[in-house]
């Protein structure tokens, strides 16, 4: 088994005429993910790739039974792009487009909350499964199917890691980039909980980041929940306070967000932290 993606999913590229909706469809459609539809205003009935496009979302479902969105617009589009699928009827949107407005992402979060969709992203570096289902950017050559489920908010950090993973022969069940905002659909606690339940997941490895509060919450779930083990490793603990570093999510006000106020919350609950990236696959062969 595996979380949120695997051999049933048939997605959607919305935003295909972009270069990163050209890119990553060509990547997935490589590893073997059924792209059955591609959504581009004013290029309905045409081709990319070797998938259908259609003007919408609901005309794409109607004719491929599409389940998951890949949203891949400017992030003035984002909003509108994400809404649209979810009217539409798909249950799972992965938005990889980035620095969508927080008013924005505050109207959306609002508005799927009685809903039956999940929201990844936005900033998402995407959602894998190991040869059964790559939605976003990664080259598929660098995973291996295996029982170590991934959380990142990085997905620069959870490609490193899970090429060390890789490397070291220790294989993923699903990896998840939740995003880079302020604000993001799903975060690390829910999808702990759903690693938790998964069968096919025996260890989680949780890359965090400073600021926000994910990190904090998450070790909750982990204290209060969760039997499998989890390596955490939270990167930026140099970073000045108040000053954003690169992701949008990513400043530190006063102790809010501090790398190490995180570090200690995860190990209080139970985690192995690492110290280095280095150790991680050390830690996940502790029994």
């Amino acid at each position: 088994m595996s979380i949120l993606v695997n051999g049933n999913t048939r997605l959607l590229v919305y935003g295909v005429e972009t270069q990163e909706g050209a890119i990553y469809t060509e990547r997935m459609l490589a590893s073997g993910t059924a792209v059955v539809a591609a959504v581009a205003a004013g290029r309905g009935g045409g081709w990319i790739e070797n998938v259908p496009v259609f003007e919408t979302v609901q005309e794409a479902i109607r004719a491929t039974d599409a389940n998951t969105a890949l949203i891949c617009v400017q992030p003035q589009g984002a909003a509108e792009a994400i809404l649209e699928a979810a009217d539409a009827g798909i249950g799972l949107i992965v938005c990889a487009t980035s620095r969508v407005p927080v008013h924005d992402m505050v109207q959306i979060r609002a508005y799927l909350q009685y809903r039956d969709v999940r929201l990844i992203g936005p900033g998402s570096p995407g959602l894998f499964t190991p040869e059964q289902c790559v939605v976003g950017a990664i080259a598929p050559h660098i995973l291996r199917p295996g029982s170590v489920g991934i959380l990142s908010r990085s997905g620069s950090l959870a490609y490193k890691v899970i090429w060390l993973l890789t490397e070291a022969g220790i294989g993923q069940s699903t990896v998840v980039g939740i995003g880079d905002g302020l604000i993001v659909g799903t975060g690390f606690a829910e999808l702990l909980a759903m690693f938790e339940d998964d069968p096919a997941t025996q260890q989680v490895v949780l890359l965090g980041e400073i600021g926000g509060q994910e990190e904090e919450q998450s070790a909750e779930v982990i204290r209060d929940r969760m039997s499998k083990p989890v390596v955490a490793y939270v990167v930026g603990h140099t970073a000045p306070p108040g000053r954003q570093m690169g992701h949008p999510g990513a400043i530190v006000e006063g102790y809010a967000g501090l790398a190490q106020v995180k570090v200690d919350a995860l190990a209080r609950a139970g985690a192995r932290v690492a110290r280095t990236l280095g150790e991680i696959p050390a830690l996940l062969e502790m029994r």
